[in-house]
């Protein structure tokens, strides 16, 4: 007998669902779980991303649980849903990666040609670096530079203006340009 990966999403689930409503509909659910868990699984490749889908599916399936009105069939019509769903997923996923003859080559950046360890002991200074700064001006420099996020959308994440986020970074990478650590690199 397999236990659920997560047991407290899966019992979550059956809680919140409003019994009084379809009290047939969480005995299914607590019933059946464990063995549409297992369906889901074969159609994902990480026991989250089967849990998720597996959420999906049952709450199309209660709210078409009135309209079914065979409920022997369930389990069909559940492997049905998730099927569906994995499949309008699959449909919907962006593809990053496109098949080509030639692999291309990476533009040359200066100072490329620098030892792989130094490159490395810049990044670690550079983390180190970013981590002395304050909370807040971390967030706001690793989500425009790292995260590559536009001023706006880093406004929009953090719930501050712009104008905040302007100052913000101009002053972090200001201390940045002076930490002792960096300016040996230089």
């Amino acid at each position: 007998m397999t236990t659920p990966v997560c047991t407290s999403a899966s019992d979550a689930a059956t809680r919140s669902l409003p019994s009084a409503t379809y009290p047939s509909f969480t005995s299914y659910v607590r019933a059946r779980q464990p063995v549409l868990l297992r369906t889901a699984r074969s159609l994902t490749a990480n026991p989250s991303d089967a849990e998720d889908l597996l959420q999906t599916a049952l709450t199309k399936t209660y709210v078409a649980w009135e309209r079914i009105e065979d409920h022997r069939a369930l389990d069909g019509y559940v492997r049905r849903a998730l099927l569906n769903t994995r499949t309008s997923q699959w449909r919907k996923r962006k593809v990053d990666e496109f098949a080509c003859d030639e692999l291309p080559e990476p533009e040359p950046v200066s100072g490329q040609d620098a030892d792989p360890a130094e490159q490395q002991a810049l990044h670690d200074a550079m983390w180190r670096a970013i981590m002395r700064l304050p909370a807040r001006q971390r967030a706001m420099v690793v989500l425009r530079y790292y995260e590559d996020l536009s001023e706006v959308q880093t406004a929009e994440v953090l719930g501050v203006s712009v104008g905040t986020v302007k100052s913000a970074v101009s002053r972090a990478l200001g201390k940045l340009r002076e930490d002792p650590e960096l300016c040996l690199v230089r």
